[in-house]
């Protein structure tokens, strides 16, 4: 991860767009496959190497957090024939590291957000990472009343009726407390599995993969009898709503959910330091082979639970754990040609197609290639990579799946090129619509100059808009997408909203489409009214600008709460000297990069044109503003400048956001407040001559009521 973080730092903001999109591509499949069919086509590692990658290419451009990026995922929506279950209390994944170097700085993270000195105490819990499928259990007075799967981590499947049936979850529990959620992996042990594929084999059924593809797929079917036959079992490791607190560490409540009945991992241990951390994942990763049931990594969380509730969550993840993953394996074979995909920005994409090879038991049949310059062996500074040898059409390449881009190309047998091999000619025009594809000054990656002409950008885009943190429009996928663009049928969102009417009845119509009904047509025409009223924020993102991630969408909706707000302001900061431009470039988190980048985009007339025919179609309410009743900063707007001592800089704009105010990185007119520790400099200056109030830590601590 070291080393991906490290290429991210090198690639500039356009490279990194690029790369991400490819990302988002393979992350849609791989879920699709693992969370929704349990067929995957790529195993963890792998998943988890696209993971790690395109979270280094976040932290070195933040701007870029969008959907695609695994940090903004979670599993994947719950497959059609199960009712919906709402969870209470929202399921998330966790952050991997792949070294001993990740686990440090995951520990030094942890301490920095809390303000804690390198010698203060700090244990953390060290559990095997099961891998199975993630199941929440709902207890009410002692009794099992609800199961479900962890879906998108907000909704998941109701298998209530085949949870009944595993005999490692108990169906009463004594002395619970009156409301618990407990929440484990299902798995299936290496005999089970076995004995389970020859019956059915033995019956000309389908055999399953591996373990967790039979577990998950066992409980995951309509009929529970099927899954009261399948050898299911279940690790009790976490719990959701819970109407008393099981304890006062992560520890001390595991053991308390094993009193109540439950199955716990007998190599969860505590430790004390980074290095006894490290040495329960070796000893945990020595014993593997001889488990009976499959693990591919070991799971740290800190033990205090006051301490995790100090820390909370990402989008996506926790910042109190993190899974420290075993390490993958490498292959060689053979480069058979290399392809260009244009993404929704114009970006050209290369993409090596290997004559497949099998790599820790996946076959391997692409790698992401980034860029030209990638291509012909230097990085984006022009220095040398991979000793400075490019890679030809016919080459004999090393592939690899770690904490890097999965598939990755590590290395060039040079002793095994085609003597007849020439230098990969990167192409100057778009494969998809002709047009010049230019590379300018400073960008890594080429564009195609086509714009809203370009066949594949045009269906990118219209993706991006029906994709699942966008629209997210029930029944209306990419392959949809694909075919209905072919046809004529839409040509850009609008469109969408416009299905209906167009092609409901008359002579074409879409149930008489192929792989199409009546059924599936009328759902679709619902699916799409029923987002015809939609959040700010996720019409801002779908909207598909550069730099434009679903983030920074929610910060702009934030900001400016209406539609009629943004999109006047957006107008007014095309004039770089006006105060909409430096309200706009003011936002924490947005900058001159984003800012110029949507303002470009709704400068266009015909762009801007499509953004308003789609807003015609639509009611377009704001996003709902974090609970902040009673508090004394809601609505305000808040500077934090020098050094805090009390708490870190993070958890200072964390605590804020939570009560309802708006936190900037610089000092103006429309700042209300300004909270400067020892060192402020000039923006405390700037503040005294705006005559704005200033305070230090202290009072902010009383102000919020934690004085």
């Amino acid at each position: 991860m070291a080393e991906a973080q490290t290429e991210a730092r090198e690639l500039t903001e356009a490279d990194a767009a690029a790369e991400l999109a490819d990302l988002r591509a393979q992350i849609e499949r791989a879920n699709e496959a693992y969370h929704r069919q349990d067929a995957p086509e790529i195993s963890d590692a792998e998943y988890d190497a696209l993971k790690a990658r395109a979270m280094a290419l976040e932290e070195a451009f933040p701007a870029l957090a969008t959907p695609e990026s695994p940090t903004r995922q979670v599993g994947a929506a719950p497959a059609e024939g199960f009712a919906k279950i709402r969870h209470r209390v929202r399921m998330y994944s966790l952050a991997n590291a792949f070294d001993d170097a990740e686990v440090a700085d995951f520990v030094r993270s942890v301490r920095a957000f809390l303000g804690l000195a390198e010698e203060a105490p700090l244990a953390f819990t060290a559990e095997p990472k099961i891998d199975g499928l993630s199941l929440s259990l709902r207890y009410e007075h002692g009794r099992l009343v609800q199961a479900a799967t962890r879906g998108d981590g907000q909704e998941g499947e109701n298998v209530t009726a085949n949870a009944l049936t595993v005999d490692d979850i108990p169906k009463r529990l004594e002395g619970a407390p009156e409301v618990l959620e407990v929440r484990g992996e299902v798995y299936m042990t290496h005999a089970d599995f076995a004995a389970l594929n020859a019956r059915q084999e033995a019956r000309g059924d389908k055999t399953f993969a591996n373990p967790r593809n039979a577990a998950a797929g066992s409980l995951r079917q309509l009929d529970a009898s099927i899954t009261a036959a399948r050898p299911l079992r279940f690790f009790a490791y976490a719990w959701g709503e819970v109407s008393k607190p099981l304890a006062d560490t992560q520890l001390a409540s595991i053991q308390r959910l094993k009193a109540l009945g439950f199955q716990t991992n007998p190599l969860t241990a505590r430790c004390a330091t980074v290095p006894e951390m490290l040495d329960h994942y070796a000893a945990v990763e020595q014993q593997r082979a001889t488990l009976d049931y499959d693990i591919d990594g070991v799971v740290y969380k800190v033990d205090d639970l006051a301490l995790q509730g100090r820390l909370g969550y990402r989008s996506t993840t926790p910042r109190w754990a993190i899974a420290h993953k075993f390490p993958a394996e490498t292959a060689w074979t053979r480069l058979e040609a290399i392809d260009i995909q244009v993404g929704r920005t114009g970006a050209l994409s290369p993409v090596a197609r290997l004559t497949p090879v099998t790599v820790g038991g996946v076959v391997v049949s692409n790698a992401t290639l980034h860029n030209e310059d990638y291509i012909a062996g230097r990085d984006a500074k022009g220095q040398p990579i991979r000793e400075g040898h490019d890679i030809r059409v016919g080459d004999w390449v090393q592939v690899y799946r770690a904490g890097d881009v999965i598939p990755k190309i590590a290395g060039v047998d040079l002793k095994n090129r085609p003597q007849d091999s020439e230098p990969y000619q990167f192409p100057t025009h778009c494969p998809a619509c002709g047009s010049e594809a230019i590379r300018e000054e400073g960008d890594a990656v080429r564009r195609c100059t086509g714009g809203l002409i370009c066949p594949a950008q045009a269906v990118e885009k219209l993706k991006h808009f029906v994709s699942r943190a966008a629209f997210d429009i029930e029944g209306l996928g990419a392959k949809q997408v694909e075919a209905l663009y072919a046809d004529g049928w839409i040509r850009e969102p609008a469109d969408i909203f416009d299905l209906e009417a167009n092609y409901g009845s008359g002579p074409r119509q879409l149930k008489n489409r192929e792989g199409w009904g009546d059924k599936s047509a009328k759902n679709l025409f619902q699916a799409i009214e029923d987002k015809r009223e939609i959040e700010l924020n996720r019409v801002i993102f779908a909207l598909g600008i550069r730099h434009i991630g679903e983030s920074a969408a929610q910060l702009l909706a934030r900001h400016y709460g209406t539609w009629e707000a943004f999109r006047a302001a957006v107008h007014e900061a095309e004039d770089r000297e006006s105060a909409a431009w430096a309200e706009l470039i003011d936002i924490d988190g947005i900058g001159a990069v984003m800012a110029e980048s949507l303002v470009t985009a709704f400068a266009q007339e015909r762009e801007r044109a499509s953004i308003d025919r789609l807003a015609e179609r639509l009611t377009i309410t704001d996003v709902a503003a974090p609970s902040a009743e009673g508090s004394p900063v809601a609505g305000k707007t808040l500077v934090f400048t020098g050094t805090l001592e009390r708490m870190s800089r993070a958890e200072a704009k964390a605590r804020a956001e939570a009560l309802g105010a708006r936190v900037s990185g610089s000092v103006s007119a429309r700042t209300d407040l300004v909270i400067a520790g020892p060192g402020a400099g000039s923006k405390a200056k700037k503040a005294a001559e705006l005559g704005i109030e200033t305070i230090d830590e202290d009072a902010w601590l009383r102000l919020i009521g934690q004085g």
